[in-house]
């Protein structure tokens, strides 16, 4: 049995308007298309779920439209909920303006997931087993009052759950007291270039990822996700080695980092070593980004496809669902 990729952070709503140009301040601007999908995490348990491997989040959720939009998503990708719905409160959403340029720039405004309690946070450790794979955003850390509950049930999980965190846009605000007890607990920590750099100095991904494992208990590993030149790999016990990406024409880099750490997870928990799931990592990543879309991360099936003729492609496509 594989292990479960547990998400233990925030799946929101995503309001997405392209715009051609942000408005100047007090003024406006007739957004060109709408769009309101699912977001947050959900891509990340999306990517682990379509490579065959059993998907669980583990936040909050709301009553509401956009409770009942994230609930619907989820079921369609087969993604359990482990919380029950909140009847107080509906499920938070970002704002995504896209201008002409394909630069984002958000708005967000938490909901129900930004209300976790002692107790949401007792069932969450629960319900984890053996062999899971916890995955753990800094959004969620970055939270006055998510934060240090998640640091707790983080710097408490026993020694059979892998812990992975993603550090997020927001790691720069996240107390220290806060981030250092799950650093401490960590296995692996994704970062990607500028989050690396935020919490190293380093603006070489290289260094940055040495740097980064410094902050890490022995026998932990990193990755620094470097865009199109694939990913920076520190495995336990072995100095950091680049990891090629894969030349594609990219079309919408939206969820790419997502996609890259739920198929990394998914691959590590079926058994792969890290540098194959690396590898396989780096080829979710570049598929994803040639599709538009929320979601679009590939199944099993598609990435075999997508790398016919290397051999990562018989490594990858054994059994599994999609």
């Amino acid at each position: 049995m594989t292990g479960r990729v547990v998400l233990a952070g925030n799946v929101i709503a995503d309001l997405v308007i392209e715009v051609p140009a942000l408005p100047e301040r007090g003024g406006d601007v007739i957004g060109t298309r709408t769009e309101t999908t699912a977001g947050g995490g959900f891509n990340m348990l999306v990517a682990a779920r379509r490579l065959g491997t059993e998907a669980v989040y583990a936040g909050l959720h709301g009553t509401g439209p956009h409770g009942d939009l994230v609930r619907a998503a989820l079921a369609a990708e087969s993604i359990g909920t482990l919380l029950p719905a909140r009847t107080d409160r509906d499920t938070g959403f970002t704002v995504a303006l896209v201008d002409s340029g394909g630069e984002r720039t958000f708005v967000t405004s938490f909901g129900a997931e930004a209300t976790l309690g002692p107790a949401d946070a007792a069932a969450v450790a629960a319900h984890l087993r053996p062999g899971d794979l916890l995955q753990l955003s800094g959004y969620g850390l970055a939270l006055p009052g998510n934060g240090p509950l998640l640091s707790g049930l983080t710097a408490a999980l026993p020694a059979g759950i892998t812990l992975c965190v993603d550090p997020g846009p927001l790691v720069a605000d996240i107390p220290e007291s806060v981030l250092g007890p799950v650093l401490a607990r960590t296995d692996w920590l994704s970062a990607n270039a500028r989050e690396a750099r935020l919490m190293t100095g380093h603006e070489d991904p290289r260094s940055a990822a040495a740097a980064l494992r410094q902050r890490l208990a022995p026998g932990a590993g990193v990755l620094v996700r470097a865009d199109k030149d694939g990913c920076w790999l520190a495995a336990p016990g072995q100095p950091p080695a680049h990891v090629p990406g894969f030349p594609v024409t990219a079309v919408d880099s939206n969820g790419a980092g997502d996609a890259h750490v739920g198929a990394f997870l998914a691959l590590l928990g079926q058994g792969l070593d890290p540098l194959t799931a690396a590898r396989g990592a780096n080829a979710a990543a570049a598929y994803a980004v040639t599709r538009r879309g929320p979601a679009t991360a590939p199944g099993r099936s598609e990435l075999a496809a997508f790398l016919a003729g290397d051999p990562l492609a018989e490594a990858i496509s054994g059994s599994g669902e999609r």
